[in-house]
């Protein structure tokens, strides 16, 4: 029961302990671009506004659930200056960025991350202007699997919302719409995790997982 009730203290002061670190990383007058809706990624710009900072927030609308729009409200309700593009026009605005911060939805043993869809085309834009990006997360994303078979760590969803082929049935035999709920992000294409205990690069991942699983847990299969 004492460990239980610590892995639910833990959980639950999560995101306190990664807000907390927003003063470090978000420099007065910084812009920053993010990717979608993150409720880690939101707590953590509202906890820098609040510590004075003054800064700018560029959202990607994250179509085609468009996660983005939901963010960009939420950030300019809390007083920041918040900027909404489309997904296209990433690497036209990357010049103008200081530092990119994605959300997750698994970290990778190898250190790489399984964002939402459309992270991929950020990272390697961050890459090309030479824009270092950070990943928001915390520990109990960490997963002990290696991404040998990237299939097994996505998911297709309907293809409707990206194309309304209800009004042409004639597209369903002549095109096929693909729509991934995931991207896969390299190691190398990350600069930094900041997770609940602290900022770790993506070489570190491999100590944490020695520190968060037994090695009869490693294999989930």
């Amino acid at each position: 029961m004492t460990q239980l009730s610590d892995l639910i203290e833990e959980l639950d002061s999560t995101y306190d302990e990664i807000s907390a670190q927003a003063e470090d990383h978000i420099p007065d007058g910084a812009k920053i671009l993010t990717f979608g809706k993150s409720r880690s990624v939101e707590l953590f710009f509202r906890a820098a506004s609040k510590k004075q900072r003054n800064f700018q927030v560029i959202v990607c609308e994250s179509a085609p659930y468009y996660g983005g729009q939901e963010m960009a409200r939420c950030l300019c309700a809390a007083g920041i200056e918040t900027t909404l593009i489309q997904d296209a026009a990433v690497f036209a605005i990357m010049p103008l960025v200081d530092k990119v911060f994605l959300p997750t939805h698994a970290v990778m043993a190898n250190g790489g991350l399984i964002a939402p869809s459309g992270g991929h085309m950020v990272a390697l834009s961050a890459r090309e202007h030479s824009v270092p990006v950070v990943c928001i997360t915390s520990l109990f994303k960490l997963c002990p699997l290696y991404p040998h078979d990237l299939e097994e760590f996505n998911e297709l969803t309907s293809p409707s919302v990206v194309l309304d082929y209800e009004s042409d049935q004639t597209l369903l035999e002549k095109a096929d719409v693909l729509n991934p709920e995931y991207d896969y992000i390299p190691p190398d294409l990350l600069d930094l995790y900041l997770t609940n205990t602290g900022g770790h690069q993506p070489s570190y991942v491999y100590r944490l997982l020695a520190e968060c699983y037994h090695t009869d847990d490693r294999s989930l299969i």
